[in-house]
Parts: C-alpha cells; structure tokens; sequence
C-alpha cells in the first residue's frame, strides 16, 4: 500500500530516500531508493553500485541532467545534484561510511573512485 511517505524512510536501519532522474536516453522519470546522509541542508548520496565496477545507472542520468527531485518521508524536495569535489569527498565520505560502513568494502572491492553526490535544495 502506497502511504506517500507515511511508513518507511529507512532500509536495514539506515535513512533512505526515494531520488526521482530524467532517463538520459529516454527522457523517462526515474525514481530509485537509496541510502542517504546529511551535511547542513545539503542530501548525500553515495554511487556505489554494491562495489561494481560501473555507475550506477541513477548517476549517469544525473550527470546528464542534475535536476532532481527527492522524496524524504511525506517530503518532496526540488534539487540540484552534482559530483562532490575532491575536496569534499574527503570530508564528506567519512561521513556516509558512518552512515552506512559497507560503503567502504565496496571502494575496496572496485578500481573505480565511488562518487559522493551532493543535492542541493533548489525550492
């Protein structure tokens, strides 16, 4: 049953989101469930595709088109996203392996940087 936000909110104990992207070759909404941390008011995401050595689809469509929209509970949030920086990602990657460590065996498991996303509220 659909409650818009009502029941849920997180998977295996760890806050998690409803992320809705553009398709980038179908121009389709796509909405994913993911993981999610805070940094101020900014939502970070975490590409890491359980460790593959691919992005995730999710990501190359934000790429392609960082307007985003994300479900937080009953909230519907209009946003930005972006690749953080190299900067931030040491900052802000600690921070999402607090959130959810298995983050950290994945980045072991794949030759791939895993890219931190930033989300920007936009409203």
């Amino acid at each position: 049953m659909q409650t818009d936000g009502a029941d849920g909110g997180t998977f295996h104990g760890v806050p998690s989101l409803l992320l809705t992207t553009r398709g980038r070759r179908s121009g389709k909404l796509r909405r994913t469930a993911l993981m999610y941390g805070r940094d101020g008011d900014t939502y970070l995401l975490v590409a890491s595709n359980g460790g593959a050595a691919k992005h995730p689809a999710w990501y190359l469509n934000l790429t392609a088109d960082p307007a985003v929209e994300i479900q937080v509970g009953a909230e519907r949030i209009t946003g930005r996203a972006r690749t953080a920086t190299a900067e931030e990602r040491v900052r802000l990657w600690p921070v999402m392996t607090k959130v959810f460590p298995t983050y950290a065996r994945y980045e072991q498991e794949t030759e791939r940087e895993i890219p931190v996303i930033v989300i920007e509220r936009i409203d």
